[in-house]
């Protein structure tokens, strides 16, 4: 049966606690995830400061993902890099640990052409099993995937299943879209452009806020995937101040403020990331009670 994409995809957070990982914590965020309604899981993500956890942290943070989720949800793990090498080591890793698909963030730093992109992802493709998602973000890294190689990877990978587009750019969903139609699921990237990227022709989004606001984000691509658009608009512009609040800091700095103030995480991120200031906290704490949280 072929894995389909649609909804609300909460980029997971990873809660540390005293330098380690806090599987507890984690367990408890995931079933709060899978009960107000979420329409997959996506750990070791940006979001999931995958870029300091070790190779083992990654490994159980997926594992216990899978554990608690139980096949209710799609897991979704993040195991790219700017290695092919790793990235099939990391892939096959998750594969071997349950998740339902591999999300390939483009590989940062080595700035490879658009032929090392599709290059990179057909290697990843035909030494694993597990569908795959590519993540588009130039922002966080030199490389970004032109609606053009997609389509090239599309034509030689056929596990290739959905594209996350943040590039902030709703011309490139479109462009992706009108190449492809379905035979690639593009996710929203931002939580922002959810509704304008939907209209276009996304299906859904892989989102921050969502870690706090599950329910209220799961909503707005709801009502867009049933084709009421007054009411999506409603629900998106009842999130924004919250949407703008999760990127006043390098994310995921101030979703994490959000879950702590909450309760359900830890105050910490790892270095070089640095806590939000207190401005931001103020800000973040702000917009929940503005959307309705109990904070």
């Amino acid at each position: 049966m072929t894995l389909k994409l649609e909804g609300a995809f909460t980029a997971l957070v990873t809660p540390l606690r005293n330098g380690d990982v806090d599987h507890t914590a984690l367990a408890a965020l995931v079933e709060f995830q899978i009960s107000d309604g979420i329409a997959g899981v996506v750990p070791v993500g940006t979001t999931g400061e995958s870029p300091t956890l070790t190779t083992a942290e990654a490994r159980e943070v997926i594992a216990t993902t899978v554990k608690v989720a139980r096949g209710r949800v799609p897991v979704i793990a993040g195991t790219g890099s700017n290695s092919t090498a790793e990235t099939i080591a990391r892939t096959r890793a998750a594969q071997e640990l349950g998740a339902d698909a591999a999300m390939l963030v483009m590989p940062y730093y080595n700035k490879p052409t658009q032929r090392g992109l599709a290059l990179h992802v057909k290697a990843v493709h035909d030494a694993t099993d597990l569908p795959l998602v590519l993540y588009n973000v130039p922002t966080r890294g030199t490389a970004d995937l032109t609606a053009e190689t997609v389509a090239e990877i599309a034509r030689t990978c056929p596990r290739v299943i959905a594209l996350k587009e943040a590039t902030g750019n709703i011309l490139r969903a479109q462009q992706v879209v009108a190449m492809l139609g379905d035979r690639i699921t593009v996710l929203c990237g931002d939580d922002a452009l959810t509704v304008g990227m939907m209209a276009c022709g996304a299906k859904g989004v892989i989102s921050v806020a969502s870690n706090v606001l599950p329910g209220a984000v799961s909503g707005v691509c709801r009502a867009m995937l049933a084709g009421d658009v007054t009411e999506a608009r409603a629900r998106q512009h009842a999130l924004l101040n919250v949407y703008d609040s999760m990127f006043l800091e390098t994310n995921p700095g101030p979703v994490k403020a959000a879950l702590a103030a909450m309760g359900r995480i830890a105050p910490e991120v790892r270095l070089p990331l640095a806590w939000p200031s207190e401005s931001t906290v103020q800000k973040v704490v702000a917009a929940l009670r503005e959307a309705g949280v109990s904070v």
